[in-house]
């Protein structure tokens, strides 16, 4: 299988485009072709552990790898460091719907799914083809993909991992998570922004060929470990087809059976990992795009047109979707597009100038036979989590919450009754005083930090705090870098020298 970029540079393989990241025109890399799955081999995933379905997954995707090879780097991807044997539990939520939980991982967020498999992956990848240097990975992070990739990339031989994120953008949880990081390979940077301007500032990085010089003199290469990077973005395809296996194993659907995917996105990754499975065969209904106030994402699906000339950026109790500029969407069009490199990078190129695209009336009709589009206020999320816990007892996040009120709406809306999956990304602990204010209300977070609420909200529920957040305010604080947005090359190089 090869590789295409999205604005038209030629085919390469897997491990190569998993090496690079980013295409050398600045496109992102997509399968030329998508494997097929038959119903015979989705419905034998249902038996098999999540590593095992794994397996049968990438194995399609990443032919240039071998099955051992996959087979290792899975077991040390998924056989410790996570809470719960079934890695990604499907749970139920009252009578009507699961919750796709994909935070048992080592940083309580959906990231680590496929952060802790990429380091493995981009180390094969640099023996496969032949690369020597050091592997530098660069991140832009709006909260929990920092911490994923500064702990899966942690002293790992070969590489070093720096991470870039917006100074008031992240929870109090997900800062400290980043800033107490240790190793001797890691670098955190802290940039007077948000997280588009964090993830313009890598693009550009990126792109810059005297900064590629300047690392290359110093024997290393760049490679990211955003959902830019198609290793990131192929192992999330193995969940949506584990949590079908898992509804066919518990009899809730038999084969064939069409499920609908709400999930929660600003940088439209985790829900293109669903597209990526449905066009790979598994029976997917209509996947419902779930966005807060910051709902660029809706609008383009509800209208044709990307625009972000005078758009308001709102900062929310759900940080990780307070996005503008959503890169993995250019997926997306290229696909709807007919694989059309050139009218990509026209519209990529009208984002960065104008602020503004289109994509014109035949493919928004392509678009919405796909997906439903809507957002919610931060008054229902808060809303959603405090219903949610007092009719069904299922205590869910911010960002969870925006998906199954939206599930919630649509299905309303529309009368559809397949079967519902909210992609729940992180576990409520991770944004816990907004989870608390949401089932017992403002006066019980006066006073408290997150801390603090964490322990009121274990109180409250009887569920425990996880002790990866209990220990967070008594780590040292290792990384202190703060940096312009202008000034984000620079502030790499300086960290690179200490």
């Amino acid at each position: 299988m090869q590789m295409l970029s999205t604005r038209g540079a030629g085919a390469v393989s897997p491990s190569a485009a998993i090496l690079r990241g980013l295409a050398p025109d600045g496109g992102l890399y997509v399968p030329a072709r998508f494997p097929h799955f038959t119903p015979e081999e989705i419905s034998a995933l249902a038996p098999l552990s999540y590593p095992q379905r794994a397996l049968a997954v990438l194995s399609k995707f990443l032919p240039d790898f071998s099955r051992d090879e996959l087979t290792q780097a899975l077991q040390g991807a998924y056989g410790t460091g996570f809470d719960c044997k079934a890695v990604a539990p499907l749970v139920p939520v009252g009578t009507r719907a699961h919750a796709l939980e994909l935070w048992h991982g080592p940083t309580l967020a959906f990231k680590d799914m496929a952060l802790q498999l990429l380091p493995r992956l981009l180390t094969l990848s640099a023996q496969k083809n032949g690369e020597e240097r050091e592997i530098f990975i660069l991140v832009a992070t709006s909260g929990d993909t920092g911490k994923a990739a500064l702990e899966g990339f942690l002293d790992v031989p070969g590489t070093r991992c720096c991470v870039f994120y917006p100074r008031e953008g992240v929870s109090q949880a997900q800062r400290l998570q980043m800033i107490t990081t240790g190793g001797n390979n890691t670098h955190v940077i802290a940039v007077n922004g948000n997280f588009d301007d964090a993830q313009s500032g890598v693009k550009r990085i990126f792109s810059d060929p005297e900064f590629a010089a300047q690392l290359d003199a110093q024997g290393r290469v760049l490679s990211s470990a955003n959902s830019i990077n198609f290793g990131r973005l192929v192992p999330q395809v193995v969940y949506y087809f584990s949590a079908y296996a898992d509804l066919l194993a518990e009899g809730r659907i038999s084969m064939g059976g069409q499920v609908n995917f709400c999930v929660p996105t600003g940088n439209f990754g985790d829900i293109l990992a669903a597209d990526y499975a449905r066009k790979a065969g598994l029976p997917v209904g209509r996947l419902i795009c779930a966005s807060n106030e910051n709902h660029v994402l809706t609008d383009l699906i509800n209208t044709g047109v990307y625009d972000i000339e005078g758009r308001p950026f709102y900062k929310t109790i759900t940080p990780s979707m307070d996005i503008l500029i959503s890169s993995n969407l250019e997926r997306l069009l290229f696909d709807l597009s007919g694989c059309d490199g050139r009218r990509i990078a026209e519209w990529m190129s009208s984002l960065a100038n104008r602020r503004h695209y289109e994509i014109g009336a035949e493919m928004l009709r392509a678009l919405q036979a796909r997906y439903f589009a809507d957002y919610v206020s931060q008054e229902d999320v808060l809303g959603e989590i405090a219903r949610t816990w007092r009719e069904d007892g299922y205590l869910m996040d911010t960002h969870t919450a925006v998906a199954s009120a939206v599930l919630r709406r649509y299905e309303e809306q529309t009368g559809d009754t397949r079967p519902g999956v909210i992609v729940s990304t992180a576990s409520p602990y991770k944004f816990g005083a907004s989870v608390l204010r949401a089932i017992a209300g403002e006066a019980a977070c006066t006073g408290l930090d997150d801390f603090a609420c964490c322990r009121a909200l274990s109180e409250r529920t009887g569920t425990p705090v996880p002790g990866q957040i209990a220990a967070l305010p008594s780590l040292p604080v290792r990384h202190r870098a703060v940096c312009g947005r202008d000034a984000m090359e620079q502030a790499v190089l300086d960290a690179l020298k200490g």
